[in-house]
């Protein structure tokens, strides 16, 4: 019985409103590597949908961002966790019992921090419900408790859990074993130690430290726990302890393109790279890939119904963020989709760069055989990875080098934060290769580089921009960056990169390597050239010469583009103002005049990184809820 109610909180989290779909695909939301459903001048304030709120837009009313299914899922684990608790058996079947009760802590520490990540403070309970309902109605606790119970509750889950493969009923990355469980520790500690929106109205006498540039606004204000090198202590303990363990079977997997097309193949990792995975069923639950990879149009060999799209994509300032021999550029990226002709066809819009690790060739035949003759959108199966051994070096060599120093080396991890950081970036250049020391001298912002180009669409990024009081820098850099590359007449710095004008060309030309496939490695990303290279070569304008106003016709594209770029993410202020900036573009004052029809700003606080809590949930509360942050 005890195995079952956890089997059932697993399948709970293939729910749509779980990781079916919104926390992996439709929550990710804009940050400086991401965009949510593209750039728009419609949808982007948008209070009933998706779109809007991954721009920071939402109120009470948007059905598409509540919290019931995640309740649901922490009320199923909380049942397991008393019920396993109370027992009989506990103690006298414990080598069955107690890794049981692991994963019912864990996942249900899962389920409070998903909530915390996207709604703050919220009512937390660790028990379940009672029937007469004393425990049911409650206002919201303050994340600070919530995050340490969280923090008790792992560190207890951790010492009844196994290491992966040390035994039969735990030999797969579809089960939560130790290693997750301690990976999953280090980061709600990091969260917990990390910079939020805080309703100082609602806790006013929170002990916490106020950001220093952010500012409050009606009473709203960034602040985190004063404590805050504790947590990340506990992040770099669990961390540096699977790094320095031998006996589990976690490594990373020599080859990054491998990760994607395992998963997509609907296969476990040779090298077990990752430490959880949501398990899904082929044809019956999990979007993964169909929403956001690989674009492919309908009406090709593989049937005529399109894969992939832009729920999640990208945009070229990330593009151009990597160094050009990053192995995980142009596994994470694509600027070619596949036509309706069979065959590749070149992209050139800055603002859509299709996310890759999904691509339709590397899933399963089973998969194949289904799509070609659907005529409505099938379940892929495909796993969504929740945590990869990457992201424990990433997260060692971040809380380590905050306490002591990115070369002070860790003697239970064996290595410093700065080994671990290059142990990633060793894989990303391949053994040897000058450039896996080449990196930002500064080591927090290379944490922060790093993470972009490793986790690009992995559902990591706006939260770590979040606990890094970053979001609103971060988001900004892209969107001005952007608007200037595309203006193309001053130098732009991206990540830890200048380039200059003359370094994005005006011309693409591009070859085939066979009759479907274009060869990525014969583009000309990063050169001029005067003409083309040979017969066999193909040609687009490129986004510095697709946006120039024209000298006549009525084409405003020169305009709606920075236009769209500008208007994402201005949920997160209360309000904007781009007249300074844009009065060094060509064409500022045009584009000024165009964006000032638009609404921007929510009016009320700066770095609003919350949802909404839905109308429904606030009627129900019996007078216990109210919303923050001026929904």
């Amino acid at each position: 019985m005890a195995k079952a109610a956890i089997m059932g909180i697993y399948g709970k989290m293939t729910d749509t409103y779980i990781y079916g779909q919104k926390l992996s695909v439709n929550w990710q939301g804009v940050s400086d590597i991401e965009t949510n459903s593209g750039f728009s001048t419609t949808g982007y304030n948008s209070t009933s949908s998706d779109s809007g709120a991954g721009n920071f837009y939402d109120d009470p009313y948007n059905q598409t961002t509540k919290w019931q299914t995640l309740y649901e899922f922490a009320e199923l684990a909380s049942t397991a966790v008393d019920g396993i608790r109370n027992s009989p058996i506990l103690e006298t079947r414990a080598a069955e019992m107690k890794p049981l009760l692991g994963e019912a802590l864990t996942l249900r520490a899962m389920a409070y921090s998903e909530l915390v990540k996207f709604w703050g403070d919220v009512p937390f309970k660790r028990e379940a419900s009672k029937s007469d309902l004393t425990n049911v109605y409650m206002g919201k606790t303050d994340r600070d408790s919530i995050y340490a119970g969280l923090v008790e509750d792992l560190t207890e889950a951790v010492n009844y859990l196994p290491w992966l493969k040390s035994n039969a009923e735990y030999s797969t990355s579809e089960r939560i074993s130790k290693a997750f469980a301690k990976g999953l520790l280090a980061k709600i500690a990091l969260y917990a130690g990390g910079w939020s929106l805080r309703d100082g109205n609602l806790f006013p006498n929170a002990d916490v430290e106020h950001h220093p540039t952010i500012q409050e606004e009606n009473g709203y204000y960034v602040g985190r726990v004063k404590n805050w090198r504790d947590y990340y202590q506990i992040a770099a303990q669990q961390t540096a302890e699977i790094l320095g363990s031998s006996a589990h079977p976690h490594a990373l997997d020599p080859s990054y393109e491998n990760i994607w097309k395992t998963v997509c193949n609907l296969q476990q990792n040779t090298y077990n790279e990752n430490l959880f995975e949501v398990a899904f069923g082929l044809g019956n639950n999990g979007d993964i890939g169909s929403l956001m990879g690989y674009e492919v149009a309908g009406n090709t060999k593989y049937g005529s119904r399109g894969f992939g799209g832009s729920y999640v994509a990208s945009q070229a300032y990330y593009f151009y963020s990597f160094d050009r021999d990053d192995s995980r550029r142009d596994v994470t990226l694509s600027w070619t989709s596949y036509a309706s002709t069979n065959k590749e066809t070149m992209k050139t819009d800055a603002l859509n760069v299709s996310f890759a690790k999904w691509r339709i060739y590397w899933m399963s035949p089973s998969y194949l055989a289904l799509h070609k003759t659907a005529n409505s959108r099938i379940a892929t199966g495909v796993n969504w990875i929740l945590m990869r051994y990457s992201d424990i070096y990433l997260m060692f060599a971040e809380a380590q080098s905050k306490l002591t120093s990115p070369d002070a080396v860790n003697n239970v991890a064996g290595m410093s934060p700065r080994q671990a950081l290059e142990k990633v970036r060793e894989r990303a250049f391949g053994a040897g290769s000058l450039k896996i020391k080449q990196y930002d001298a500064d080591f927090f912002n290379a944490i922060v580089n790093e993470r972009a180009w490793e986790f690009g669409c992995e559902s990591i990024r706006k939260g770590d921009l979040c606990r890094w009081g970053l979001l609103y820098e971060k988001i900004e850099a892209m969107k001005k960056t952007l608007c200037l590359m595309l203006d193309n007449k001053v130098p732009v710095t991206i990540f830890d990169k200048t380039y200059q004008p003359s370094d994005f060309p005006q011309t693409i030309y591009y070859k085939f390597k066979d009759a479907e496939f274009i060869d990525q490695k014969s583009i000309n990303f990063y050169t001029n050239l005067g003409a083309s290279p040979g017969t066999e070569y193909q040609s687009a304008s490129w986004f510095t010469k697709s946006i120039v106003k024209p000298t006549s016709g009525t084409s405003m594209t020169y305009l709606d583009t920075p236009t769209r770029v500008l208007l994402a993410a201005t949920g997160i202020n209360k309000g904007y103002d781009y007249s300074g900036f844009l009065s060094s573009m060509t064409n500022g004052g045009e584009i000024q005049a165009n964006l000032a029809q638009y609404t921007m700003g929510n009016k009320n606080c700066n770095y609003r990184q919350f949802f909404s809590i839905y109308y429904e949930d606030i009627f129900e509360s019996r007078g216990y809820l109210t919303n923050s942050y001026g929904y």
